[in-house]
């Protein structure tokens, strides 16, 4: 399932938020403050980011300009009662890829989310296919054919990376710290993971000294 982290201080929104997400099996973490929502990117990796702008100690424009200046591209949804051109240019300013005004409706807001965690994968589609194998973008899913593939959370982590760079080499860096969450990952570590993705038939190429390759036929 796609994670999504929500900065919101508002107690009753955010647990209605929560249910409804929930529902549509996303993974929410829940953060009120800005300085909670930057802890939480360290020992995390997101899908989506979905940020109020007004809570406490760090707000959403200055937590996302500080994500965005640090390298990390996470897709980010600003909602909020701000309504001004100047705040909905602010919000686009400092790397948002979204911004949906309050009041909103869900079935709205889902939409949304959706796009973007497509546009991640640089598709329109549902799914991405290679060969036999389908990754079905909203649920977070590996499958061959109709059999669903359960896969540990880094091996699954590391397929998410590899379908969104498909025919792409991806840096061996970026894996590690992509990997890292919080914890030291070795490169042995990753090849470890990397052999275990070929045994399910993942037709991952290695790039000497470089990185790794998911092609499609």
């Amino acid at each position: 399932m796609a994670k999504i982290l929500l900065l919101e201080d508002d107690e009753i929104l955010s647990e209605t938020l929560i249910e409804l997400f929930e529902s549509e099996n996303f993974e929410i973490v829940h953060v009120k403050d800005g300085e909670e929502a930057l802890d939480a990117t360290f020992v995390q990796s997101f899908d989506l980011f979905l940020l109020d702008v007004n809570v406490p100690f760090l707000n959403g424009f200055d937590f996302l300009k500080s994500l965005r200046d640090s390298g990390n591209m996470t897709p980010s949804i600003f909602i909020t009662a701000l309504s001004d051109v100047r705040s909905l240019s602010k919000g686009f300013d400092v790397g948002a890829d979204d911004y949906i005004k309050k009041p909103f409706d869900f079935d709205e807001l889902l939409i949304h989310i959706k796009a973007l965690l497509k546009k991640q994968y640089h598709t329109y589609a549902n799914e991405i296919r290679v060969n036999n194998f389908r990754f079905v973008i909203e649920k977070n899913e590996l499958y061959i054919g109709a059999d669903f593939i359960p896969l540990p959370p880094y091996e699954l982590h590391i397929v998410r990376l590899l379908f969104q760079n498909l025919n792409k080499t991806l840096l061996k860096d970026i894996l590690l710290n992509s990997l890292n969450e919080g914890k030291e990952t070795s490169e042995g570590a990753l090849r470890v993971h990397i052999a275990r993705l070929r045994k399910v038939g993942l037709p991952i190429t290695t790039i000497k000294r470089v990185g790794y390759r998911l092609t499609s036929e």
